[in-house]
């Protein structure tokens, strides 16, 4: 039961077991964030392998119309599809980031949101087994924790998941979602083994069983290849092995291809010395970046294989990323305890986030929030981006570059810096050259950014967020999901009202925020 004088959780019910002291809700300038229910997997899974993994969240979108699938009793799929991905494996755990991503062959990418609204959330009529006559229809969580993978249905009030899938003798560590799949096989996971899998999400929940079905199965040494800084790019259209040269400077990036176009991986990429982190294409599929344990954000153009720009974090490793819509902007999180805002056009840090207590875990933007005072002409673009952090807070940010206090440079020796406001192109002296990677910034050089939220959420390190048209989705890295319906929202599921139809990654065309100093302290 919920004491409703002041927020705070007297007893547990099976839908919102809430810890003592962690408020059901969070106050914004636009109104209360509510704790609608909670995502787990089944209590009796811990055992000594669950230590291992750090939970990660993939929202899936299954349309209504199912896609052609292939018989289940093949362990390999037709080409065809065209759908090319990118997939890296994170060692060194407890980062939260994504390393596993889509991309699309004519250069598109995919949101794991997909186009569709989410839903009615809340509703209680879905059933906790899967049907054998399944129709496919409805919008999904995908988590792993420890050997399996876990589907829930995010329309549905149950706790526990709808269906599970284990893997022998390894624990999935990564995974990705395409809408848009044209062979059916629209989920990718990826294991510790670095073995990854390319299975049919509507064909997994048709099954009763807890093994994957109609999988198509990819291993090249993957583990190998990333400890040494390499992302391995796969089709889904290759077969067999594929060879590459020895790399010969480890300090330096380098694309191979396969020299058989019908082998797998048909492509290595080095990046760095160390693990990579987290990977992240642009809406448009143009440029990816990636982060590791050097502490550096790539960014390359990736039909052209080429380093566009980077730069190192204030100290360690990062361990996130994560674009705007309009690609202007990446977010990055990691052992700095900073959230940085990195600018396409200047390709340097333009602000510094500060308000985690501990490392930053999990970045992303809210593509569906508007600014209250915003006119649409998309002038004054503004931001809403939210972290989340191993110190159990998420933290939401306002951005507007035009408010902004822009250092212009140092001042003489002994001296204080300059500082304006305003477009930030105009301020820096020269755009850094192409391919440059910056090195760490004095912390007196970059504009400093306030949360304008920051609540405690969990019991337990966080490890990602996910923004949804009607909701914030937290979990942390033991696979607990909170649901937290935006301002609105919440009312009409308390009153039974239908939902307000969310609005498509593609329709949202501006995003929004502003610089506040001061924060939503809960």
């Amino acid at each position: 039961m919920i004491n409703t004088s002041n927020g705070m959780m007297a007893s547990s019910s099976s839908n919102t077991a809430q810890s003592p002291g962690l408020k059901t809700y969070f106050k914004t300038p636009e109104g209360r964030y509510k704790l609608l229910y909670e995502k787990t997997h089944p209590a009796g899974l811990l055992h000594y392998t669950h230590g291992k993994t750090v939970t990660q969240v993939t929202l899936a979108n299954l349309k209504d119309k199912p896609a052609p699938m292939p018989p289940a009793t093949s362990l390999t799929t037709s080409a065809g599809s065209g759908v090319r991905s990118a997939a890296a494996r994170f060692l060194g755990g407890g980062n939260g980031g994504r390393a596993l991503s889509f991309v699309g062959g004519n250069g598109s990418s995919k949101a794991v949101s997909g186009s569709g609204r989410i839903g009615s959330l809340g509703n209680t009529g879905s059933s906790n087994s899967v049907a054998s006559n399944y129709d496919g229809k409805g919008t999904y969580l995908i988590f792993n924790v420890g050997d399996a993978i876990f589907i829930s249905d995010l329309n549905s009030q149950d706790r526990d998941p709808i269906k599970s899938i284990h893997f022998s003798n390894s624990n999935p560590v990564c995974h990705a979602f395409d809408p848009d799949a044209k062979d059916g096989h629209d989920l990718l996971v990826g294991l510790n083994s670095g073995d990854v899998y390319s299975l049919s999400l509507r064909q997994q929940l048709q099954d009763v069983g807890k093994k994957h079905v109609g999988g198509q199965h990819y291993n090249k040494d993957v583990v190998v290849l990333v400890l040494h800084g390499c992302l391995m790019e796969m089709s889904k259209d290759g077969a067999g092995d594929s060879s590459f040269p020895v790399i010969k400077d480890q300090t330096q990036f380098s694309v191979a291809h396969a020299r058989n176009s019908k082998s797998n991986p048909i492509a290595r990429w080095h990046i760095c010395q160390g693990s990579i982190n987290s990977i992240a294409f642009s809406t448009d599929g143009t440029y990816l970046a990636t982060v590791g344990r050097d502490g550096y954000l790539r960014i390359f153009d990736y039909a052209k294989e080429q380093l566009v720009c980077g730069g190192k974090s204030y100290y360690g490793a990062l361990l996130c990323c994560a674009w705007s819509m309009d690609g202007k902007y990446i977010l990055t999180g990691g052992e700095d305890d900073l959230v940085q805002v990195w600018s396409m056009e200047d390709r340097k840090v333009v602000a510094w986030g500060e308000g985690h207590n501990s490392w930053v875990s999990g970045v992303a933007f809210d593509s569906y929030w508007s600014a209250p005072n915003s006119d649409g002409t998309g002038e004054n673009v503004m931001y809403r981006f939210g972290s989340v952090g191993q110190d159990t807070q998420l933290l939401l940010w306002d951005l507007e570059m035009d408010e902004i206090v822009v250092p212009l440079r140092r001042g003489p020796p002994g001296g204080s810096p300059t500082f304006s406001t305003g477009s930030q192109s105009s301020h820096w002296d020269s755009v850094v050259p192409v391919g440059t990677l910056q090195p760490a910034q004095s912390m007196r050089d970059v504009p400093k950014l306030s949360p304008l939220v920051a609540h405690r959420v969990h019991t337990e390190p966080l490890s990602g967020l996910v923004f949804t048209p009607e909701s914030v989705l937290t979990v942390c890295r033991e696979g607990h999901i909170k649901v937290w319906m935006r301002p609105g929202f919440a009312e009409s599921q308390s009153g039974n009202s239908e939902s307000m139809s969310g609005t498509s990654l593609k329709e949202k065309s501006s995003l929004s925020g502003k610089v506040i100093g001061s924060a939503y302290k809960q």
